[in-house]
């Protein structure tokens, strides 16, 4: 399961890499929608997925009222890229170490003592990596209506096609 975890990690960092590396600088302040995350809170936590990796295999818990939560403050798409990098080296260090039997123990998220939900550590795992491909999605879309041409994740985009009308 680890060795599977692990490659999957990868291929979607390849594609989570090259939408991050598409924001343009002057876009960061930018929202679809007063609901909506700004374009570099979105960004960042993209970002900063892969350290639920972390979070997942070294905790029990990961408890909101104990742990105040603090993005990362990226200002331009090199310190974002660079922020990917790290936590992306700090959850496939962690999952390196990682044996099989781990995935199998249980997890909670909470806030106090409002329970969110208590699963397996390795179904935290797969959830995260849902995550990033959600949150991913959703940038896709900001992109889109920034007309900025999005990059393929699963095969060529719209914007690298060639269409014969």
């Amino acid at each position: 399961m680890i060795q599977m975890l692990m490659k999957e990690l990868e291929q979607e960092a390849q594609t989570t890499r090259k939408m991050l590396s598409r924001i343009p600088d002057d876009k960061y302040s930018w929202q679809p929608h007063e609901k909506s995350m700004t374009l570099q809170r979105l960004a960042t936590h993209v970002a900063e997925l892969p350290e639920w990796i972390t979070i997942a295999l070294t905790t029990d818990e990961l408890d909101f009222a104990k742990n105040e939560y603090k993005p990362e403050t990226v200002n331009n798409t090199t310190e974002l890229l660079n922020y990917f990098e790290r936590a992306l080296d700090n959850g496939k260090a962690h999952l390196t170490q990682a044996v099989d039997e781990q995935l199998t123990k249980p997890w909670t998220m909470r806030n106090g003592e409002e329970v969110y939900m208590t699963t397996t550590k390795g179904d935290m795992l797969r959830m995260t990596y849902s995550q990033i491909v959600h949150h991913r999605a959703q940038l896709g879309v900001y992109l889109r209506l920034l007309n900025i041409p999005i990059p393929g994740s699963y095969g060529p985009s719209a914007d690298e096609l060639s269409f014969v009308n």
